[in-house]
């Protein structure tokens, strides 16, 4: 159950397509005071449907304390905030340590979810994720990089599963991967898209 009155909207901007946005998603953009965006990754169209005067900031050049800051302060200032992120906020979006520090200043906020890449990644390809008789499972993981993996779900120890894996933000680290899952069990003639 959502609160009643939320300040703080973490929104799933979706793989970089404006129309998949979801109906309350443009909504709140459309309405918020404060827009936070991860602006590499959020199309321009995203933007240009903040009301005018609505104030905008990039979170590229910021930390996630000052991100955090950025909205605590308007929040408590009676705007209504709106932190877009690319993909959807439950992967790999740190939505976590950030509603803990509003939780903790009694800023309450909720999430709307966005179409994930590996969904809209399927539908370009026209791919199905769980074939009968290859896979059912989809795990969704991504390569040890700045941020670590525990041990239990290394590439290696995931590749030995043999279902499909969507691995994010590891495309720097990709002779790695392959490396990982041949190691792990996969064929070298697998079907890989990047």
């Amino acid at each position: 159950m959502q609160p009643e009155t939320v300040s703080v909207y973490f929104i799933g901007a979706g793989p970089g397509d404006p129309e998949l946005l979801t109906l309350k998603a443009a909504r709140i953009i459309k309405a918020a005071d404060v827009l936070i965006v991860a602006d590499s990754l959020v199309d321009p169209a995203v933007l240009a449907m903040a009301r005018p005067g609505a104030e905008i900031y990039t979170s590229a050049d910021r930390t996630l304390e000052q991100l955090t800051d950025l909205m605590l302060t308007a929040a408590q200032a009676g705007k209504l905030v709106a932190r877009l992120q690319s993909g959807d906020p439950a992967l790999y979006g740190a939505i976590r340590e950030q509603m803990a520090v509003l939780r903790a200043a009694g800023v309450t906020s909720a999430v709307i979810p966005g179409v994930s890449s590996v969904f809209a990644a399927a539908a370009a390809l026209g791919a199905e994720l769980t074939v009968p008789g290859m896979t059912q499972t989809v795990i969704l993981t991504r390569r040890e990089g700045r941020t670590p993996v525990p041990a239990r779900e290394s590439l290696k120890s995931l590749a030995a599963h043999r279902a499909t894996l969507a691995i994010f933000l590891s495309v720097p680290q990709v002779e790695a991967v392959c490396a990982d899952l041949t190691a792990g069990g996969y064929p070298p003639q697998t079907p890989v898209s990047v």
